[in-house]
């Protein structure tokens, strides 16, 4: 048996509809840029391979979790995400196959940083303090899922008002191709999660707000932007 100079810390986790098991996050990986509404209105306009960035497993706030506003910023942006949970790994996994690797889907918001992200991309470093910091991922409960990924509306809202609104079939790269771009990179495993890329719409919250996005037939998520 095992033992540790400190107490381990529980695994983060996520809860899945209609269980009372919750889902083990080993792993985020997101996507940047993968619609092309997006793309061109943070300034490009291509079909290049998925860009990939992490965030650390325990940005991960399930719902009713408190979301602060973070320190160290002044430009806080919203980016709303159907999230893809894996429940099978691999390496090199063909697109054909890809699905197979899914355990569900999740709806799930990427809080960024915008203004150290733009000072970072202008020092060509790398954006951690932009994307992974502390509560920077609220997600929704996960829903099984079998067969052709969705397709439908993705929208987010703030304090009532539609910031964010399109359709998932918009992706510049699907759900399989997604996964088989990165698992490339890295092999995946059971508990990974990929953000698959936001649309066009992005913009500005403050403490106070109240954000609230759906993916059509995955389900919702609502949560307040506290000082």
């Amino acid at each position: 048996m095992t033992s540790y100079v400190l107490p381990p810390l529980a695994p983060a986790a996520a809860p899945v509809e209609g269980e009372a098991a919750v889902f083990p996050i080993r792993r985020v990986l997101c996507v940047g840029r993968n619609y092309a509404a997006h793309r061109r209105e943070m300034g490009g306009d291509d079909r290049d391979p998925p860009f990939f960035f992490s965030k650390p497993a325990d940005a991960v706030i399930p719902p009713g979790g408190a979301v602060p506003y973070p320190t160290r910023t002044a430009n806080l942006h919203h980016e709303i995400e159907l999230v893809v949970a894996l429940g099978a790994g691999g390496r090199d996994v063909p697109p054909e196959r890809a699905l197979d690797l899914v355990y569900g889907y999740a709806v799930g918001v990427d809080l960024t940083r915008r203004d150290l992200q733009n000072a970072a991309k202008d020092k060509g470093q790398p954006w951690d303090a932009a994307k992974g910091f502390d509560a920077s991922a609220p997600i929704s409960p996960i829903r099984k899922w079998r067969g052709a990924p969705p397709q439908g509306r993705i929208t987010l809202s703030v304090n009532g008002q539609v910031r964010q609104d399109a359709q998932v079939s918009d992706m510049i790269w699907n759900v399989a191709e997604v996964i088989s771009e990165a698992s490339k990179l890295w092999t995946l495993a059971p508990g990974d999660l990929i953000f698959t890329g936001t649309p066009e719409g992005v913009g500005p919250i403050v403490a106070g707000d109240r954000v609230t996005g759906e993916v059509e037939g995955v389900g919702s998520l609502a949560f307040e932007v506290t000082p």
